[in-house]
């Protein structure tokens, strides 16, 4: 009666984590902020003095500030992992948006680089969509082949402009690095970027094709749904999210190099597992996501405080993914 009883309990709260991912995560993020202000007293405190004596906003706009292109890239990851995919591609993709805006700008100005830095992740995201959908190449190995070839495509385009310069445009060092009311500018390119992942996820039917997708393909198929385009669609749709990070991303470290960004794409991962996603597909959360963003963040910061070498954090965000997947699965039965 007792193994009943606790069967039945094991059942309900993964009912609630599967409908719910957010609340639990909610409470882990202010536990590990308190854990975080015991281990360095005082680092939480949303205010502290400056040299002139005013008062100003310091680790909570920092941790927003940082949050926010993990939170985009994994943003790629949930939208993806609907469907039972993955996108490999996406740190490779925000590096070289970044790389060819920056070179581009002092040749012919900030527009069009922006405008041909976001075509660049439209391109490679429309050439995974059709590998996935078209030719049927899984989607780690499709993701994972065109970003090894964005990264030799970037190698040479590096030769061809390498005394060309480099410039950040101004909007992108605004947005990047300034801030209004102490918060970061990031703010208002992410709460209108969030708005609208949130509305394509709910309120759209492209939003319930990637559920249904990712629950039961054959039998999106048997209904009439044109699953190689919904494919073509998310992957480009996950590329220009990409570039649009790693644009941001450029305006907030302020210089270049080959490998910007791709050290965000293990912990884009990681925030979309915590975050209640499924890599078995059908079930995903972007505000989970960005909870499991704000999360890695934090632990970020810890590790940084423990002086924990790159190495450890590698292998440490690979232990979460392998964690939590497990925790999830034997929670809620996923397969």
């Amino acid at each position: 009666m007792n193994m009943a009883t606790t069967d039945s309990s094991m059942v309900r709260f993964g009912r609630f984590l599967r409908d719910n991912p957010v609340i639990p995560l909610l409470a882990f993020l202010v536990l590990m902020i308190a854990v975080l202000e015991v281990i360095r007293p005082g680092i939480v405190t949303p205010f502290r003095a400056g040299r002139d004596g005013l008062i100003s906003t310091f680790w909570v706009g920092n941790l927003i500030k940082f949050a926010i292109p993990l939170a985009m890239l994994a943003a790629c990851q949930v939208l993806t992992m609907l469907t039972a995919g993955i996108d490999l591609s996406a740190g490779i993709v925000a590096t070289v948006a970044a790389f060819v805006c920056a070179t581009l700008t002092s040749i012919w100005g900030p527009v069009p680089a922006v405008l041909i830095a976001m075509s660049m992740g439209l391109v490679v995201g429309v050439v995974n969509g059709i590998g996935v959908g078209v030719v049927r190449v899984h989607p780690l190995i499709m993701t994972l082949g065109t970003g090894l070839i964005a990264t030799g495509c970037m190698q040479v385009y590096q030769r061809l402009v390498i005394n060309a310069g480099s410039e950040i445009p101004a909007v992108l060092s605004w947005l990047g690095t300034g801030r209004t009311f102490s918060m970061p500018n990031g703010l208002f390119l992410f709460v209108p970027f969030a708005l609208f992942v949130f509305w394509l996820m709910r309120f759209t039917g492209f939003g319930r094709l990637l559920f249904a997708l990712g629950s039961n393909e054959n039998a999106a198929k048997l209904s009439g749904v044109r699953a190689w385009q919904v494919y073509v669609a998310l992957y480009a749709l996950s590329g220009l999210i990409a570039a649009l990070a790693g644009l941001l991303y450029l305006g907030m470290i302020r210089q270049t190099s080959l490998s910007l960004a791709s050290p965000l794409l293990l912990p884009s991962v990681a925030a979309a597992v915590i975050g209640g996603t499924s890599i078995f597909g059908g079930r995903g959360s972007f505000a989970g996501a960005i909870v499991g963003a704000l999360i890695i963040r934090v632990l970020d910061t810890m590790l940084t405080l423990m002086q924990m070498p790159e190495g450890a954090r590698t292998m440490l965000f690979g232990l979460i993914i392998l964690t939590v997947t497990a925790i999830y699965v034997r929670i809620t039965g996923s397969r």
